[in-house]
């Protein structure tokens, strides 16, 4: 068992080295309280583990802050960087791209390339682009309830979707559904059903009432404290249910879509209606993207009267959907960046970080899970994988994670966020990797004196 006053205490350490490394971090702080709510431009970047870090530039698999220090990423900005910072096509692409113009509210012919390559990719006949993954969920759920008639969305417990009224709902500790966050509608929670990962038999309950549009999942749910995989046969009991109760399927990749061209839908073999992606399609430029089967498109086919006015328009669209930068990005990322090479290649460095992983946790006596995903790994601070939410959240350690967080950034490594798990990116190198396990094995020791 670990000493939580020695825990305590190396934090402190090692936050104070962090601080005093980083003056030029700091005065940017500073400065930015003055014109920011809480000094970020965006609130997610408040809640860091440790003081907050500005960044000056990437390249590679490596990006360096305000003060000069080098960070190896296995965080990877939440994987949306998966590509790795600067690709040279999408670089060239996005560049040539805005000397033309980057925006008319008209399609180019990039958005053909992506939307074919798409297709290829995961099977999915027809797709729309939106700025974001959250945006394209939300378009999946609308045409869902236009499709069946129908109002409720089912996820699973410990999910992320995206920043959406219907996604931000949790189970509290009475077992009634709550707000996450603030600022929600007082009726948010009233279109949404959880119940838990792998809970087949609650799924049932839930999908025969025959209320519910569509079932909103990721293939292996990630954004947990850890990465929760399926049980055997739980997504064929998922997609006969579902089906049974004419229920329709949206499978969000988002996260997944590291594990392979076609992400774990392709992966695994997975049949869904919908198949949502978004951050790492465009090398970090923002979009999202979803695609569905023909029976559900069709439902967004519009008409035009002889007056020119549109009937059957379902609520989706922005100004800046599918726009010719962000086109011209996803266009270079898929056909030079995100190969089938690449993939393999990080699914091998993944597995040398498991591996790694694996040896030094037994090496040090600790009755930690280490789990592996193509080229992701990360661990459970207990001895078997969690199955679902409530047995993530039992044996987490918040204060730990914090410790291993702010020890691997003061030696050069930028550690994943909770429930992604380090990835390692396109251009990643077995150097890295060594990094990595070498500041994770030197903590590991300092732990155990």
């Amino acid at each position: 068992m670990l000493n939580r006053e020695e825990l305590l205490a190396l934090k402190d350490e090692e936050d104070a080295r962090f601080v005093a490394a980083r003056p030029k971090t700091v005065a940017l702080w500073e400065r930015a309280k003055g014109s920011m709510p809480n000094g970020v431009p965006m609130s997610w970047h408040f809640g860091s583990y440790h003081h907050l870090m500005w960044a000056s530039g990437g390249h590679g698999s490596r990006f360096s802050d305000a003060d000069g220090h080098e960070y190896v990423d296995f965080n990877i900005a939440d994987m949306s960087m998966f590509t790795g910072y600067g690709p040279e096509p999408v670089v060239r692409a996005v560049s040539e791209q805005v000397s033309r113009g980057s925006q008319f509210l008209l399609p180019t012919e990039d958005s053909v390339i992506v939307a074919e390559e798409l297709k290829r990719r995961w099977g999915m006949p027809k797709w729309q682009f939106t700025l974001s993954a959250t945006q394209a969920n939300t378009e999946a759920i609308r045409v869902s309830r236009v499709a069946t008639g129908r109002d409720k969305v089912l996820m699973f417990e410990g999910k992320y979707h995206g920043h959406f009224d219907e996604a931000l709902v949790e189970v509290d500790d009475t077992g009634r559904l709550v707000p996450e966050e603030t600022g929600l509608a007082s009726d948010a929670i009233e279109n949404t059903i959880l119940v838990p990962w792998n809970d087949v038999d609650a799924l049932a309950r839930a999908l025969e009432r025959r209320d519910v549009a569509v079932v909103l999942t990721e293939p292996a749910l990630s954004n947990n404290v850890v990465l929760l995989l399926p049980d055997d046969g739980f997504h064929d009991r998922l997609r006969s249910l579902t089906r049974d109760t004419g229920t329709l399927l949206a499978i969000d990749e988002t996260h997944t879509l590291v594990s392979g061209p076609g992400g774990l839908v392709g992966r695994w073999g997975l049949d869904p209606d919908f198949v949502i992606v978004g951050k790492s399609i465009a090398a970090g430029i923002p979009m999202g993207t979803y695609g569905m089967t023909e029976e559900v498109a069709s439902v967004m086919e519009q008409e035009k009267d002889r007056e020119g006015e549109r009937h059957g328009v379902v609520a989706t669209g922005g100004t800046l959907f599918g726009n010719p930068l962000q086109m011209a990005a996803a266009r270079a990322a898929l056909t030079e960046v995100l190969t089938e090479d690449a993939y393999e290649r990080t699914a091998t460095l993944g597995a040398k970080l498991a591996n790694g992983l694996r040896e030094l946790v037994a090496q040090a006596d600790l009755p930690w899970y280490i789990h592996h995903l193509y080229p992701r790994s990360g661990y459970t601070f207990a001895p078997e994988p969690a199955r679902n939410a409530a047995e993530a959240y039992a044996v987490d350690d918040h204060l730990l994670r914090r410790v291993i967080r702010i020890w691997m950034a003061n030696r050069g490594v930028w550690e994943a966020i909770v429930g992604a798990g380090p990835v390692v990116p396109v251009p990643g190198t077995a150097p890295d990797v060594d990094l990595y396990l070498r500041s994770f094995s030197d903590l590991l020791e300092r732990l155990s004196d």
